[in-house]
């Protein structure tokens, strides 16, 4: 609507204002000469009111490029921060998936040694009935000291019968650290998920915070682009109007240089160099031109009119 009414505005002054028109009736008593610097006032306001807009409109897309620029570089800062969160957030990640590995090692490492300590155990057990059964039968049984002889014998471990004992004591002490050091394993565990969990809690916060932000200025950025194709728009409007009024001077121009060419035709003078291409000039020699014309038919016309009555009185 706006584009379309300043078209209007345009065209209705340049042809009221600047296209040659036939005089009527109510503006005889006007002069060609006066006709023509109304004209030529009329067509300097027309320069200056599309001067005005043009100036204006330069402002206002200064204006809006300063804040493409300010929101371009606000999007580069948000882009930076997105990235430097990403990658905070994948290092979390992998922390979180190193303490996880390492939690599951230690606890296949614990039921291993679970598995292998119930072996032992039991292993400890057989021994320690074996142990208290030839204590009691060796004095007896000697098929039991026999047996063992015959264990030592065939076993490529163990040598001497206190080798087995030392065995035993060495496993006993063995799997008193083992539980030990398992209970120390547990207290950590729980603390590092007590840490995680923590940890989690806090970053589920801040991705809140920064999801809201972003959401915030994805709606900024929206309006701005709206904006920026109002005024795209609107410079494209210009810039047709501007080519339009272009080639509706350069018209008047090639009109006032045709005129100015048959003046000179008529007075069978030479146009100057310096004056081919001077549009206003042209058009103050077209005005004197006119101007001499009209006096000259003026007297020519008072000339008949004092001899009309000269004529009427010889008549008579």
């Amino acid at each position: 609507m706006a584009s379309s009414g300043l078209d209007e505005y345009f065209m209705s002054a340049f042809e009221d204002k600047l296209l040659v028109r036939m005089p009527e009736k109510e503006a005889d008593h006007l002069t060609p000469a006066t006709r023509l610097l109304e004209k030529k006032r009329e067509m300097t306001e027309v320069e200056q009111a599309l001067q005005a807009t043009k100036d204006d409109f330069h402002v206002k897309m200064e204006s809006l490029q300063q804040r493409r620029e300010e929101l371009e570089r606000k999007e580069q800062d948000l882009k930076d921060s997105l990235l430097k969160f990403d990658k905070f957030l994948k290092e979390n990640d992998m922390k979180r998936s190193r303490a996880i590995k390492k939690t599951k090692d230690e606890e296949d490492l614990a039921l291993q040694k679970e598995r292998e300590i119930s072996r032992l155990q039991n292993e400890i057990d057989q021994l320690e009935e074996q142990v208290d059964q030839q204590a009691h039968k060796i004095q007896r049984y000697k098929v039991y000291r026999e047996y063992m002889e015959q264990v030592l014998e065939y076993s490529q471990e163990f040598d001497e019968i206190r080798e087995i004992i030392a065995r035993y004591d060495t496993l006993k002490t063995t799997r008193q650290d083992l539980l030990e050091r398992e209970h120390r394993n547990q207290d950590a565990i729980e603390a590092e998920k007590a840490d995680l969990m923590k940890f989690t809690e806090e970053k589920n916060n801040e991705i809140l915070s920064y999801n809201n932000q972003l959401a915030q200025l994805q709606t900024r950025l929206e309006k701005a682009q709206s904006t920026a194709v109002k005024w795209e728009s609107e410079w494209t409007r210009i810039q047709t109007t501007a080519a339009k009024k272009t080639l509706m001077l350069g018209q008047i121009k090639m009109a006032t240089h045709n005129l100015y060419t048959l003046i000179n035709k008529h007075l069978q003078r030479k146009v100057p160099i310096q004056e081919a291409d001077q549009t206003l000039l042209q058009l103050d020699k077209i005005q004197m031109f006119i101007k001499d014309l009209t006096e000259i038919t003026h007297d020519i016309q008072r000339r008949e009119s004092a001899a009309v009555p000269n004529m009427q009185l010889l008549a008579v």
